[in-house]
């Protein structure tokens, strides 16, 4: 996801906020990582719920704002500043195939093994967001990973979140022939089965050659970046009936996704570094 650079770091706000303050982890594996705040939540939709309220929606993982007008549904990082959006259904992101740039260290320290490696020894590096990817080639290291992943998803059911938006499905394809597509879906499986034990629903993040394995993989929804710039809505809009969250960065490719998908999908155009509102660099347009 071209998110914060920090955190999918896609914009550097973005995922700044997700920060990792790996507050979702279990007792064991947060014992010397940095203390997230943990404000009153806002009242949010709650329960599995897996339907999408209808467009408009607002993709604030640079940092949380009040929502425009209208907006029924805000993704924000788990790690956000107030944690939902009062009244909104919101969705709670996490950088669950790759390792925040912030938390590195903590990788290292607690949980080695769990981050992919060359035959150097050298850590496997999303170089776009300078993300290591986590190592998810076996089924024992799975297992793991969706204990401490899925420690998050239940931080974000007990802050007021809905739904979750699981980053970087597709890591595999940054691996350099370590990971494949199999072992991503495993995965993926984990940790629908962990969200929807949560009381969360969970979106496919990206990864549209993925949509067809919708129900195996046990998602509810989609979220797709710059599906209109590589023209991949209908693979979402076609295994989701339509549940599909769709961001894009460029102002000539909302004008296709309004004009193509608008009347079907929830469209938002955001500028790459998802600048919160009010600050210079801020851009939120919808169909």
């Amino acid at each position: 996801m071209p998110f914060l650079p920090a955190t999918r770091t896609a914009v550097a706000p973005l995922l700044l906020t997700l920060a990792l303050a790996l507050s979702g982890c279990t007792s064991a594996d947060t014992a010397d990582e940095p203390a997230a705040s943990k404000p009153t939540p806002g009242k949010s939709t709650a329960g599995p719920v897996r339907q999408l309220p209808e467009q408009p929606f607002d993709y604030q993982l640079g940092g949380p704002y009040d929502p425009p007008e209208g907006v029924r549904t805000v993704v924000r990082d788990r790690t956000a500043d107030p944690d939902p959006a009062s009244g909104a259904y919101n969705i709670c992101y996490v950088n669950a195939y790759q390792a925040q740039p912030d938390a590195i260290d903590w990788w290292e320290k607690k949980h080695p093994d769990l981050l992919l490696r060359s035959a150097d020894g050298d850590l496997v590096i999303d170089e776009d967001w300078q993300e290591p990817l986590l190592d998810i080639s076996t089924a024992d290291r799975r297992e793991r990973l969706a204990g401490i992943v899925g420690g998050w998803f239940d931080g974000c059911a007990k802050d007021g979140f809905a739904g979750i938006d699981a980053d970087n499905l597709d890591s595999y394809l940054r691996s350099d022939g370590l990971l494949d597509r199999a072992q991503a879906a495993a995965f993926a499986k984990l940790l629908s089965a962990r969200a929807h034990r949560a009381g969360l629903a969970i979106g496919q993040k990206n990864a549209a050659e993925m949509a067809k394995l919708r129900t195996e993989l046990g998602f509810d929804f989609a979220i797709a970046e710059e599906c209109a710039r590589y023209q991949e809505c209908g693979a979402y809009a076609d295994a989701y009936d339509d549940k599909v969250l769709v961001i894009e960065y460029r102002r000539k490719d909302l004008t296709v996704a309004c004009r193509d998908w608008g009347k079907r999908l929830m469209v938002v155009l955001r500028d790459r570094d998802l600048v919160p509102a009010g600050e210079p660099g801020h851009v939120n347009e919808r169909c």
